[in-house]
């Protein structure tokens, strides 16, 4: 028993992190909770569901604390739409988020190999898919902030913050010229859903 827990001493405090070499790169799988969000335009409002987030994406290192990604994320969400206060799409009402972000990320150099800070942005598409009325397809973005933990295995674990919006258009306003007399211009909403995740990544050269 006492040559078990020696191993397994030893095993742990070897352990060291390393950094990620350039010019190599990470399968990451996602995991992640996104809290809800409010949408509202003159007398009609949205509710977008909370509920939990997976994907997966490919990261390559262009340095060891620079990269770019592409990833998929897809997360189940009550859809309920309101005018005047009356839900206008009962039993309808259930939707899918996919997204589809290609994203940059820096990793801070603490002086430490055992911990690495980053900051991260991307943008990219949202794709709203709702049973009977089909699919929209939007512009999206997020932003992301957490810490990667290195092992001396292929596996790294992120835990993270993120904040992901979607914009959709809903309709148009007109405003008078002088010249052209009136004119239309499209109005956007826009959803903002705080989130916090984990990533398990595999590193590869």
């Amino acid at each position: 028993m006492k040559h078990y827990s020696l191993l397994l001493v030893v095993f742990l405090v070897s352990m060291g992190m390393k950094a990620q070499d350039a010019n190599s790169f990470s399968l990451n799988l996602y995991g992640g909770y996104t809290f809800s969000d409010k949408v509202t335009y003159y007398n009609s409002s949205g509710e977008v569901g909370d509920g939990f987030e997976y994907g997966a994406g490919l990261e390559y290192f262009i340095t060891k604390n620079a990269s770019v990604e592409l990833k998929y994320l897809r997360q189940k969400v009550d859809l309920p739409i309101y005018i005047s206060g009356n839900q206008i799409n009962p039993g309808d009402d259930k939707s899918t988020f996919n997204f589809i972000i290609g994203e940059g990320t820096y990793y801070f150099d603490t002086g430490s190999s055992n911990v690495s800070p980053y900051l991260g942005g991307g943008l990219g598409v949202g794709i709203v898919n709702i049973p009977r009325n089909g699919s929209d397809t939007n512009f999206a973005w997020d932003i992301k902030a957490g810490v990667k933990l290195r092992t001396s295995s292929l596996l790294s674990v992120n835990l993270n913050a993120y904040l992901q919006s979607m914009s959709t258009a809903v309709g148009n306003s007109y405003y008078w010229t002088y010249y052209y007399g009136p004119v239309a211009v499209t109005d956007y909403v826009a959803s903002y859903q705080f989130g916090l995740g984990a990533v398990f990544s595999f590193n590869f050269k």
